[in-house]
């Protein structure tokens, strides 16, 4: 799915936001219908030749009786949505705009609610569910969006406690098939996060939506854990859980640190000495040290694990061969 810009989508949100006052309002004028979508009379005189180049007839009267009308006869087919493109929607919102979430009278949130309206109830519950922990922890990075029909089945899955098989492919490109019990789908720092119980691993795991090939639902029902909190258990084990622990040692402060480490990295900790320590887990050593850890410009010491280390050392000894003198 493209990515629309915010603006582009907001005026998309405003005509249609248009379009429904003229219907329920007929003789609006242009100081009204700019007051209703939060916009100057100018710009919604904009929003009135939008919906007239797509084909939809609105009048004007001029006098004090005046205003914009749809034109006689004019009837607008319902609107429908498949699971698939309604999710779609739902996440070129909260990629693109997730304050419009919690903003009553945000043209945009509005519109998302509709959506959410238009679905089977458990996949709307379990949607809103995904809108509010967006909004409870906004993240401005761009957010790299799955495949629809993917992130839809885990969602509606979450939301039927189903218990689902995956096909994965992992960030060193091995791929495999496990059943997992979805938990929830959470959007955080850019990418969409799937909460689960693998049964491959037999504990809680964190895998991206993005890097899921297929799901097939089972049948089976599965449980969940109560008054589950699926942000704060997502940041728990994101980094975690892996072949291979890890564990880095920074000078510098966790602040200074925090923006350079990704959050599958591990969990930043602070130390009594100012510094702070970064501990997780991996599956591929080399892509840690090479395409992570070398990139963070602070001053570190890998303590953990030997697999880690041994990559780390094996980094260093090429980079001091590219600059040793023959």
């Amino acid at each position: 799915m493209p990515h629309r810009p915010d603006s582009e989508l907001s005026a998309v949100a405003r005509s249609l936001r248009a379009l429904e006052v003229l219907q329920n309002r007929p003789g609006t004028t242009a100081a009204e219908l700019g007051e209703r979508l939060g916009v100057s009379d100018r710009a919604a005189r904009r929003h009135v030749a939008l919906l007239r180049e797509a084909g939809v007839a609105v009048e004007s009267t001029r006098g004090p009786h005046g205003g914009y009308r749809l034109g006689r006869g004019t009837r607008l087919p319902p609107v429908s949505f498949t699971q698939d493109e309604a999710v779609g929607l739902v996440m070129a919102v909260l990629s693109g705009q997730p304050e419009a979430v919690t903003e009553a009278e945000d043209v945009v949130g509005g519109a998302l609610a509709k959506v959410l309206r238009a679905l089977p109830e458990p996949v709307a519950r379990a949607a809103g569910t995904l809108a509010a922990n967006v909004a409870a922890t906004p993240d401005r990075r761009a957010t790299e969006r799955p495949a629809p029909a993917v992130l839809g089945a885990l969602v509606a899955a979450a939301a039927s406690s189903e218990r689902v098989v995956v096909d994965y492919r992992g960030e060193s490109s091995r791929e495999w098939t496990e059943r997992v019990d979805p938990w929830a789908v959470v959007v955080r720092h850019g990418r969409w996060y799937l909460l689960c119980h693998s049964h491959r691993a037999g504990a809680v795991r964190t895998y991206r939506v993005d890097r899921v090939r297929s799901v097939t639902p089972t049948g089976q029902r599965c449980a969940q854990p109560t008054d589950l909190d699926p942000v704060a258990e997502l940041e728990r084990h994101l980094g975690s859980g892996w072949q291979f622990d890890t564990r880095v040692s920074f000078d510098a402060p966790l602040e200074q640190v925090a923006e350079w480490v990704r959050p599958t990295m591990g969990r930043l900790e602070p130390l009594p000495d100012g510094g702070c320590v970064l501990v997780g887990s991996t599956s591929n050593p080399q892509m840690y040290a090479v395409e992570w850890l070398a990139q963070v410009p602070s001053a570190f010491r890998v303590e953990g694990g030997p697999e880690l280390r041994a990559a780390a050392r094996k980094l260093a000894e090429r980079l001091t061969a590219a600059v040793a003198d023959d």
